[in-house]
């Protein structure tokens, strides 16, 4: 279910997810995914940000909460004005998830739709930002958003869990089509660990479809992250025939992309580039458990004296 794109060009630094070779869902740009959930795309569709980013209406009545708000592509504007007059409601809260510009851009026109909007945000980069707390709970009619910390794909993050379904907003950090990526590995596994027992229904994604099973689709995810640190250390722990200069067989150090060259060697090297971004981050996640030893002046990594050791039985891997 991990879907990789091709593309030229690298990812930027803030782009959600993994890049894609399978076709994206169609999504229509507004769509009602529950009684209290409604969906608006935020006109910003493209290959880094998939079908566009979510941005959510949650509640009933008047009064309305919103999650996230896009990069403020016109288009946006438009479809939630229509969505509010059809539903006779205004946005009186809104929630960002994280900093990226796809997703806080269309603050201003928001505001300009209803200036008495209250925003909120964790680390709040404006003095107009209100700040979100952990377990912080915002309530409308119909509905009570409680917030959950997850950093990972960025230091801010914030995922929401709507309570009345026992679901979960998950931003960035779990999407409908593909795989995240993250600033911090370690932090990100956490965040995904942690997540799983917030919620047990369904993931309302930043970007892509509804998914269903979201609890599986976390569960997913973290078994895809922890085989890629198997394979890794897989890779490091294979032996070079000789000796290392002191009576022993010697192991090979590795660059990142000599790794890639390994572990991705079925898929095409235009992948190549955003996998080694990858493969530093979880190199960098298996230092800090001491598993792995960087030398810099090479830039090379090898297995630390206590990983080879446990992995001398056990060299031969299926990549």
């Amino acid at each position: 279910m991990y879907i990789i794109r091709r593309c030229r060009a690298p990812l930027p630094s803030h782009t959600p997810y993994s890049t894609m070779t399978e076709a994206l869902l169609p999504l229509p740009t507004v769509e009602r995914l529950s009684s209290r959930v409604i969906r608006v795309l935020g006109g910003n569709p493209g290959k880094f940000t998939l079908q566009g980013t979510n941005t959510y209406i949650v509640g009933h009545g008047p009064q309305r909460l919103l999650i996230d708000t896009g990069e403020g592509a016109p288009g946006w504007l438009a479809s939630l004005k229509s969505v509010l007059a059809t539903e006779q409601a205004t946005i009186t809260t809104a929630l960002l998830t994280h900093w990226h510009p796809d997703h806080i851009g269309g603050v201003p026109d928001l505001l300009s739709l209803n200036p008495d909007t209250k925003v909120y945000k964790n680390s709040p980069s404006v003095p107009t930002q209100l700040p979100i707390g952990p377990d912080q709970t915002f309530s409308t009619a119909g509905a009570t958003l409680r917030a959950f910390f997850c950093p990972g794909h960025t230091t801010d993050h914030m995922a929401f869990v709507l309570e009345e379904e026992d679901a979960m907003f998950t931003a960035d950090n779990v999407l409908g089509q593909g795989t995240a990526v993250f600033e911090d590995l370690g932090a990100y596994m956490q965040s995904l660990e942690g997540m799983a027992v917030q919620f047990k229904g369904r993931a309302y994604p930043g970007h892509g479809p509804v998914i269903e099973d979201g609890l599986g689709r976390i569960t997913e995810y973290i078994k895809h992250r922890r085989q890629r640190e198997i394979q890794v250390l897989e890779v490091l722990g294979q032996q070079l025939e000789g000796d290392d200069g002191n009576g022993g067989t010697a192991r090979e150090r590795w660059t990142p992309l000599a790794i890639v060259r390994l572990i991705y060697k079925d898929y095409p090297q235009s992948l190549w580039a955003p996998a080694e971004r990858g493969i530093r981050q979880i190199l960098a996640k298996l230092a800090q458990e001491s598993k792995v030893v960087h030398d810099e002046g090479s830039d090379t990594w090898s297995l630390s004296s206590s990983s080879s050791s446990n992995s001398s039985s056990n060299t031969k891997s299926t990549l």
